[in-house]
């Protein structure tokens, strides 16, 4: 995965509105976070930086969340989005790879286009322990990577792509696959990337 330097030149060369990854509503993350929890789950964003996923989330009524990401200019855009309603969310800068979060603590952790940038199998399995450590039995995973067919590089970096099943036994049997789907996002710069997102359960 980039270091921190290479995530804070990208948000700090260019607006969250014109990164390839942005999206005007994560209609796809919302939904399916709505379905795993009602809004007084404690949602954990992993990687959420600016996205506008925290506004549906804060829209929809849910006041426990967290959105850590590696960038502190990417959560200063968050931040300044929201004005006021910046105060009710938790905002931790760090690497997920070593983030100090508390047990047990999460309902959803949700991640978006981090878990692909996982290129060494270390990184990935020190990601799992990290979910396994954080989300509360019973609690929910949703995590969307490029699929299959999507991009090899993202923000001029490696990636990894996934078939569903792929990217569910990266999690492997403590983890009950409960639903799957692709998602066809338009980048601001009108180029289309398949996504594929996993919804499981912590057993």
């Amino acid at each position: 995965m980039a270091d921190k330097n290479h995530w804070e030149q990208v948000y700090r060369g260019r607006t969250p509105q014109d990164v390839s990854w942005f999206q005007p509503e994560a209609a796809v993350s919302l939904r399916l976070i709505r379905a795993a929890a009602g809004s007084g789950a404690a949602v954990i964003d992993v990687g959420g930086g600016a996205s506008t996923l925290v506004d549906g989330l804060l829209d929809a009524g849910y006041r426990d969340l967290t959105v850590l990401d590696l960038s502190g200019a990417a959560l200063a855009a968050a931040r300044q989005r929201l004005g006021a309603r910046a105060a009710g969310v938790h905002w931790l800068e760090a690497d997920i790879l070593r983030a100090a979060l508390p047990a047990r603590a999460y309902d959803v952790w949700h991640d978006r286009a981090v878990f692909h940038f996982l290129t060494a199998p270390a990184e990935r399995a020190a990601y799992v322990r990290q979910v396994l450590h954080a989300v509360r039995p019973g609690g929910h995973v949703v995590v969307a990577s490029f699929a299959e067919d999507g991009p090899e590089k993202c923000s001029g970096l490696p990636v990894m792509r996934y078939a569903p099943d792929a990217l569910h036994a990266e999690f492997g049997a403590p983890f009950e696959l409960l639903h799957h789907e692709r998602e066809e996002h338009r980048t601001p710069g009108g180029m289309v990337q398949q996504f594929v997102y996993c919804f499981c359960r912590k057993i």
